[in-house]
This record gives structure tokens, sequence and C-alpha cells, in this order.
């Protein structure tokens, strides 16, 4: 397994700083119980009078669903940990758990369920909308694309492989629209929208501002449906998430440019403005630029990260469905904050150089991580391919940096 050998590198291993208690999320006694705040309500609170060992000889922490486990582990430094035990059963969880409830999520351009399960996990259902080899046309604006299910699951495995560790957990999964949306939604609004279409297949199209049409509709064969699911972070009563303006977000308009596109100087005044103007803030944004230039992903132009931590943080890169669209082109300003500043931390471009050579490529980790996943193929191998090349360019924009 090239994917193994990759994780056992010394670049995979370099030591994290000491998580303190208010490094955590969550300060959690690992002998107390959890209960349920009331039976509507998917927010767990301490139980006070908790028995520190059950009946069974385990502590209440090893009876914890494994999303709460999820939960409990992120900290400043990283949303899960390098060889995180947990991340093959929460991906398991994710594709095969009773799903209990499934309701629209308020807010967003494009349709996307909430689903339930039976121990109070939640995930984020994205439909699939067109087929893994049905590239975004040229005329397109970036702003008017259809999201992609598979671009959410592949996003997930290749953050991971570049050891961000940003992005909550996904997988896909086939859904059964009638008995696992339908016949359990709650959602009124959602119930209006399904019908059976002439060719005899169950279909929705839900309320949203785009794409949520008879012409948009979701249609299952007969009422089968891919989707990915993304593990739900902690709600934002329990741990609040601030979230910001990218200063490289594009105008989403069809004739006006950004500042960014018009000014080359202007990571210098980025460079001046908090929070970029101390720690690692604007490098951390540099590495989010280099995932969503392999991946395509022009639609970035937002980002969070948790309150508790202040600035001090790593960053959320939440949302990136519309990432692989185009594999016989690539968009060189997505690359803008690194070759407008310069500047990239020396971790990533060692993993960078790493992923170029023969023993780590990194189209063949990918292939390989997605390979486990319940809809796989993920990628098609031109979308493969299209990450080698980019990963080249990635390279020669530092080496010109560093030559200049």
């Amino acid at each position: 397994s090239k994917l193994a050998a990759l994780f056992e590198h010394p670049l995979y291993n370099i030591p994290m700083p000491e998580v303190t208690e208010k490094d955590k999320l969550f300060v959690v006694n690992p002998m107390e119980k959890f209960s349920l705040r009331s039976s509507r309500s998917d927010e767990w609170v301490s139980s006070s009078k908790a028995e520190t060992l059950l009946p069974t000889g385990k502590t209440a922490y090893d009876t914890y669903p494994t999303w709460l486990k999820f939960h409990v582990g992120i900290n400043r430094y990283e949303l899960y940990p390098r060889r995180d035990p947990l991340m093959p059963t929460l991906l398991r969880d994710l594709a095969t758990q009773r799903i209990i409830s499934s309701v629209q999520k308020s807010g967003g351009t494009q349709l996307k369920l909430i689903m339930t399960f039976p121990n109070y996990g939640q995930a984020l259902f994205k439909p699939m909308k067109q087929t893994r080899d049905q590239e975004t046309p040229i005329d397109f604006f970036y702003f008017s694309d259809f999201e992609r299910h598979n671009a959410e699951i592949a996003a997930f495995h290749l953050d991971r492989i570049l050891d961000f560790r940003r992005i909550p957990p996904v997988s896909g999964r086939l859904v059964n629209i009638t008995k696992e949306i339908r016949d359990i939604t709650t959602d009124k609004k959602l119930a209006k929208t399904f019908f059976i279409s002439p060719a005899g297949n169950v279909c929705f199209y839900g309320e949203c501002s785009y794409y949520c049409s008879t012409e948009h509709a979701l249609c299952g064969k007969p009422d089968r449906l891919e989707g990915s699911m993304a593990a739900l972070l902690p709600d934002k009563t329990l741990a609040k998430r601030r979230s910001w303006r990218s200063p490289w977000r594009r105008s989403y308009h069809k004739s006006k440019k950004a500042e960014w596109e018009l000014n080359p100087n202007y990571c210098a005044q980025v460079r001046e403005t908090p929070p970029y103007d101390r720690g690692h803030r604007l490098l951390d944004l540099i590495d989010m630029a280099v995932l969503d230039f392999l991946m395509g992903n022009m639609d970035r132009h937002h980002y969070e990260t948790f309150e508790k931590f202040g600035n001090d943080t790593f960053l959320l890169h939440l949302d990136n469905g519309r990432g692989f669209g185009t594999h016989s082109r690539d968009e060189p300003s997505i690359l803008a904050p690194l070759w407008q500043c310069c500047s990239i931390k020396k971790s990533t471009y060692l993993r960078l150089q790493l992923l170029a050579t023969q023993p780590y490529r990194l189209s063949d980790l990918l292939r390989e991580a997605l390979a486990t996943d319940p809809l796989a193929p993920i990628l098609t191998e031109p979308h493969l391919r299209a990450l080698d090349r980019r990963l080249g360019k990635v390279l020669a924009t530092v080496g010109r940096c560093l030559a200049g």
C-alpha cells in the first residue's frame, strides 16, 4: 500500500505541539457519562451523577458513539489525528447506519439534506447531480456550476493525503429516496416536491435558490440515488465558528473583477491586515489555495475557524462540491495567493515534493484511498492524471518564487 507507506514517512510523522486542556474544543472527563438533553435534541450534556465504571467494565467514554468521539477529539491543531483509529468506523457509519430523519438544510444555493442516525449522529447529504465524466461546460461561470457529490468525497481524501486534515470525514452512500427520505421526512416543504417521473422513477427537488425545480429534479433508479454523506461538525451552540471572507474571493459578477485580479501588489496590503499580519493564517490560506488548485475549485469565498481558538488555529475547508469539475484545463488564478505572496509553509512544500515522486505519486495515493469508498470509482482517470499535472504547476510556481 502506497498510502500506508506515505503515512509512515518522516514528513507525516512530524510531532504535533502538546495539546493542553485549553487547546481542546471540548474538555471532557472520560469517566463522565453523557446523556441527551431531551428526546428531540441531538445535543449531549454531561450527566453529573455518572458512574465512573459501567457494569461492563468499560468507561463511559468507550460507549460514546463514533461521531461524539470525533467531536471530542477536535483540538486547536487538527480536526482529527493522523493515525485516527476512529476513521474507518466513522466512514462506515456514514455509509451504513440507519437513517431515521431526513430534512432539507436551510441556506446555501443548492439542495442538501441533513440526515439523522439512531445514535443522534448527523450527516450532510449532497445528492448526485451529474455523472463522473461530465465536465463543466467551458462557457459556464464558476458560480453557476453544479455541486458534485463525488468532489466532496475526493476532497476529504485529498486533504488527508496533503496532511492538512481540515475537512470533516465524508463517505459515499446509495440512498433509497422512498424509504430514507420521502417516507420519513418531517419537512413539509420538502415533502411537497416528490413526484414520479414519466420513466417511473421517484424524484424530488426541494426548495433552494438555484436548481430547485421540476426541470432540475433529483431522480432515483427507480428510487436509488447516490450522494455524499459528510459528518457534521459540532452544533454551533456548543462550538461557535467564525466565518471569514477570503481576501482572494472572486467578484461573483459576470463582468467585474476582484481587486486581487487588478492589483499586482495586492498581497502586500493583505499582509498588513489582521489576522494575516501575524502568525500562520496567511500560510494556512495558501495551503487552502493549493488544495483548491489541485481540485480546480474556484468557489472559495469564505472559510471558517472555531471561535474558541482565536486566530491561532487551522482553517476549516468546508463545502468542496465545486471541485473536480474539469480535468482538461487548469485555472491558474486559484493559485493567486501563492504566486502573489511567494510564501508557502516549508512542511507543505516538502510534502508536495514528495507527492511528485514515483513511490508516492499523488494520483496513485488518491486512487488507492478512494477505492475503499462504497461508490468507487469516485474520480475518472483523467481527473487523477490532472492532479499530477497540477501538482507539477504548484511546484513550478514555488520554484519561480525561490529563483526570484
